[in-house]
């Protein structure tokens, strides 16, 4: 069988190129960085925080498919204990009392994909619930506004990550960087040619699986309709000094925020004594990323006293097109940009149209594009003997 090349070594390019070695096609890996991974890459070091995803979910189809293959790393599960709210300025250990019933309610319908999510709660419960939900989403759309989002987009998320006991979060210990160490041994088991430190600014030959950002994509391919809507916001990673009482995550139901301790999970992500703390909080329209990490600071004040005493280590980044896809009203994952892009070429990444919550589109869109290479192969081949 004919090669496929693929550009880009993060959790799709991984995966197509996993997918593609199985289907017994020859396959060549370029990443453009010294090490693979993409935004799934752990940093070296004593704080292990990550560029991009902190957890795996354990209903999801990623999970199954490393465990079929006994890829899925040690995990820990989510600490029961030390969840907070920040609500009306105030964190308190329990969300709005008054909500819960209608939040139960709500629990076995089906959003539609047409209305906004704010509209379709106060439709059926009313706008203090409605609030509180749309911000509770904004820890998987990292949105100042989750919503204005479509309900079906926002509400399947939220089920999933909020509302299903017990919890199906899991922590990849030492980081993600596990799962993409695991990736790569696959991989190169599998015969798959990989070179890093190779950048890409013109298409190898075809077919190709092109596995980037989806800016760095419009840029390769010169296409200008590779454009979704995606989150901005102001992420903060800390090292602290250890303080009892502190809590694992602190939810923020009145400016969508987040802020976990994800050392309370795993404490090989931090030195001993000390914990690894990160704290995003969406950028509104016409702010800056500055003005945003000065209301991030004022949610970490709430969130974990005497923080600034005992900072040890911090990372600061603004994040734009690097969070995960945004669907609004009348829109769904369908309508992303397509994975086949025509004459040999696909798509791969967080931001295309496939399926799945976070990381696991980068997941679904790397095994649908590589189903689509091996088609493409397969009908060379046919072709090629046809003429001969």
């Amino acid at each position: 069988m004919s090669g496929i090349t693929i550009v880009g070594g993060g959790l799709a390019g991984l995966t197509a190129a996993i997918e593609c070695a199985e289907g017994g096609a020859e396959v060549r890996l370029l990443e453009a960085h010294e090490a693979l991974g993409g935004r799934a890459r752990s940093m070296a070091g004593p704080y292990k925080a990550n560029l991009g995803p902190h957890v795996i979910y354990k209903d999801g189809p990623l999970w199954q498919w490393l465990v079929e293959r006994e890829l899925l790393p040690p995990h820990k599960n989510a600490p029961l204990a030390g969840i907070r709210f920040r609500w009306q300025g105030d964190v308190r250990r329990t969300p709005p009392l008054g909500t819960i019933p209608s939040v139960l309610r709500l629990r076995g319908r089906e959003a539609p994909v047409d209305q906004d999510f704010r509209g379709w709660v106060t439709s059926h419960a009313d706008e203090r619930t409605a609030a509180m939900l749309s911000a509770a989403a904004g820890v998987y759309t990292f949105h100042h506004d989750p919503g204005e989002l479509s309900a079906a987009f926002v509400w399947g998320h939220s089920v999933r990550v909020l509302l299903s006991p017990p919890p199906t979060a899991r922590y990849l210990v030492g980081g993600w960087g596990s799962m993409i160490a695991a990736l790569e041994v696959r991989a190169r088991r599998l015969g798959v040619e990989i070179e890093t430190g190779h950048p890409v600014d013109a298409l190898p030959e075809l077919p190709v699986i092109v596995a980037t950002e989806l800016g760095q994509a419009r840029e390769l391919l010169g296409d200008d309709s590779l454009d979704w809507p995606a989150g901005r916001t102001v992420c903060v990673d800390l090292g602290l000094k250890h303080r009892r009482g502190d809590p694992f995550v602190v939810s923020d139901l009145d400016e969508a925020g987040w802020v976990e301790r994800f050392s309370a999970a795993d404490p090989s992500l931090a030195p001993e004594g000390e914990e690894l703390v990160q704290a995003q909080l969406p950028i509104r329209p016409g702010e800056s990323a500055d003005q945003a990490g000065l209301r991030l600071e004022r949610l970490l004040d709430a969130s974990l006293p005497g923080w600034r005493e005992r900072e040890t280590w911090r990372r600061r980044q603004a994040m734009e097109g690097r969070t995960g896809p945004l669907d609004h009203p009348g829109l769904s994952w369908r309508d992303r940009p397509a994975i086949d892009r025509g004459a040999g070429v696909f798509l791969a990444g967080d931001m295309v149209a496939a399926p799945g919550l976070l990381s696991e589109v980068s997941w679904a869109s790397g095994v649908e594009a590589s189903r689509l290479a091996l088609e493409a192969i397969g009908a060379s081949r046919a072709e090629l003997k046809r003429v001969a």
